[in-house]
């Protein structure tokens, strides 16, 4: 199911679409896997460029600061769309105590702790989110948002996946630009004739220290945000994370 983002104020309908009726500014927010102090930085660049919009691209969590995070982007006054990632779907299918796929087991008392520490409010909020999003804009035609692919948001593919291997789950996308996360690496590359970029990870990204993340305006651009990692890590120390050490040290080591 594709659910196509409404802005209020700045959108026109058209047959069933949404086309945002001047041009807009969208940071898209990816795998911030509750790395507040990564996220206030990047919030930082957002504001500095102005954005109409953020699409926050799945997986806040798990992670040390998955709920502050979680709550700072409630209230944000940035208009905010959420699509789920494969953490948070594991957070709500935990909760609930049902089986969640491609989660291994010794991770479940990670996600159990996460619940523990979240209103109902706060997860029914999660379970709220589509797995996609979809906008039109004049300068960038349509604009497809999913975490991992459109079919599968625990899917892995890279710049390097041959097109016939990793082709069959964008079938039946029509948009021209499809925005992605999940492997925590940017990169820009096309599937026949669909160009697909991924916007890398906030908080815990596999291609250096800084925070990545996508801005989206007249044209795609990938972006990093340098944030100060010592102090980062202090504040994940300051947390009960069950897992802080091992995160500091893949994340600010």
């Amino acid at each position: 199911m594709i659910v196509r983002i409404r802005l209020d104020e700045c959108d026109v309908k058209n047959e069933g679409r949404v086309i945002l009726s001047r041009r807009m500014r969208i940071a898209a927010l990816y795998d911030i896997h509750g790395n507040l102090p990564a996220l206030e930085a990047v919030l930082a660049d957002v504001r500095s460029v102005g954005v109409d919009c953020i699409v926050v691209g799945g997986d806040i969590f798990p992670g040390p600061m998955a709920r502050d995070v979680l709550h700072y982007l409630i209230a944000i006054e940035i208009p905010v769309e959420f699509i789920r990632g494969n953490g948070d779907r594991a957070l709500v299918e935990v909760a609930n105590g049902t089986e969640s796929a491609g989660l291994p087991p010794s991770l479940i008392p990670l996600f159990q702790w996460h619940a523990a520490q979240l209103e109902q409010a706060d997860l029914s909020s999660v379970a709220a989110w589509p797995m996609t999003t979809a906008l039109t804009v004049d300068e960038l035609g349509d604009v497809l948002f999913c975490h991992a692919t459109p079919r599968d948001d625990n899917e892995m593919f890279d710049v390097s996946t041959p097109d016939a291997q990793i082709a069959p789950a964008f079938a039946g996308v029509d948009a021209r630009l499809v925005i992605c996360g999940h492997t925590h690496r940017q990169f820009d590359r096309s599937i026949g004739g669909m160009r697909v970029v991924n916007a890398g990870s906030v908080g815990m990204p596999f291609d250096g220290r800084h925070a990545r993340w996508l801005y989206l305006s007249d044209s795609v651009e990938l972006r990093q945000t340098p944030y100060d990692l010592a102090d980062a890590a202090r504040r994940v120390r300051a947390t009960d994370y069950p897992r802080a050490e091992e995160f500091i040290e893949a994340v600010m080591g």
